[in-house]
Order: structure tokens, then C-alpha cells, then sequence
């Protein structure tokens, strides 16, 4: 028998960089003011259909999440764990400059997942071993109601780990969400791993579901 898992997955709302033409990655954007009530939206609409339930709740340090988790968390009373395993891929020297400066100066393009745009970033392989750990931990805990809160590339490789895809399988094929996406992934007591919902954005919504 396997420990039953509810999963739920949000990408964090909208961040400064989603205005500004910067890119997010490690750079420390905040969320916008749309983006922090679009956290209390989601927040209330979680509590609203889990009025009862217990969470553990998981969030990558950078601003953007851990504002979005922090919304969360002060619904169901928890404190965000926060891990660096969440945080974005990191693009190297491109981190603090424009979107437009990462197109005109990128060094490599990523065409699969071991390649990187700039000899300093993180490939998509990179991110998939560094989530590793926290996955295995999560997926082996005691722990049956969990709350993951990250960023869109993280959550997309989260996704495919979750249903026990090769990691090569990002070659050919993606689960991107949206910011303020919220996801429902599940684990039967019999091991079958299930994606229920993927990025639902009606969580943001100001009424409650």
C-alpha cells in the first residue's frame, strides 16, 4: 500500500517581472498589486473548499512565492517551508537584465534539456536533479495533504516527475501552467498517480468557488 497524497500545486501570481519586461528567474521581483490579491483570492478559495483539512505547506524563497505562500499560509494558520529545490531555473549572467537583452545576447539555444542559454544558467536537467531530493522526501513523508507553492518551469518539471515520466521526455513535450494556476494531483492508496486539475486559474478569482 501506498500513502494516499493530496497535492496541491500553485505557480505563483503576478510578479513585477511579468510587467516590467524583466526576466524573472533569480532575480527578487515582488508580486504586483494584482498579483497580491490574486494570492488572497486563491487563499480563500482553498480554505473555502478545505475549511477542515491540515496542510503542509512548501514554497521556493524568492519574493514572488513566498509572498504567495505566506497569503496561503495565514489562511489555513501554517509558516511556508521554504526550499531552495522550488526556486526557478537560474539563467546565469542573464539574471537582472531584460528580457529583450537575454534574446539579443543569448550564448545557446536550448534546444534540449541538458542545454543551457548561457554557460553559467542551469539546463532544465540541472533543475530536475536539484528537485530531486525534496521530491523523493515529500513523496516518501508521512505527510497526505501538501501545498507547493513555485514557479512556472519548476512546476512544469514537477509535473512530469510526478507522473513518473524519464526526465527525457522534456525533450519532446511540456505541462507549462500560468501564473496563479492552481493544480490537484493525487496519489492512490494503490500508487496511481493522478493529475486531476492542471493550472486552474478560477482559484484567483475574487468569489469563492
Amino acid at each position: 500500500m501506498f500513502q494516499k497524497k493530496n497535492i496541491i500545486t500553485v505557480q505563483h501570481t503576478e510578479s513585477m517581472h511579468h510587467k516590467n519586461g524583466m526576466i524573472g528567474s533569480w532575480s527578487d521581483w515582488e508580486l504586483t498589486e494584482t498579483g497580491m490579491q490574486h494570492a488572497e483570492n486563491i487563499a480563500t478559495n482553498l480554505k473555502s473548499e478545505f475549511p477542515d483539512t491540515s496542510f503542509s505547506l512548501y514554497a521556493s524563497p524568492l519574493s514572488r512565492t513566498k509572498q504567495t505562500a505566506e497569503i496561503i499560509g495565514k489562511q489555513f494558520n501554517i509558516a511556508p517551508q521554504i526550499t531552495t529545490a522550488l526556486k526557478e531555473r537560474y539563467l546565469g549572467r542573464a539574471v537582472g537584465q531584460s528580457v529583450q537583452w537575454l534574446k539579443d545576447n543569448i550564448e545557446q539555444e536550448e534546444i534540449s534539456i541538458y542545454d543551457k542559454c548561457f554557460s553559467d544558467a542551469e539546463s532544465r536537467f540541472d533543475v530536475w536533479q536539484r528537485m530531486i531530493p525534496f521530491y523523493e522526501t515529500i513523496l516518501g513523508s508521512t505527510e497526505e495533504n501538501i501545498v507547493v507553492v513555485s514557479h512556472g518551469d519548476s512546476l512544469s518539471i514537477f509535473n512530469v516527475m510526478w507522473l513518473g515520466l524519464h526526465v527525457e521526455v522534456l525533450n519532446t513535450i511540456d505541462l507549462y501552467g500560468v501564473s496563479g494556476g492552481v493544480s490537484f494531483l493525487y496519489q492512490t492508496e494503490m500508487g496511481k498517480r493522478i493529475i486531476k486539475r492542471m493550472s486552474d486559474t478560477a482559484y484567483y478569482k475574487s468569489k469563492a468557488i
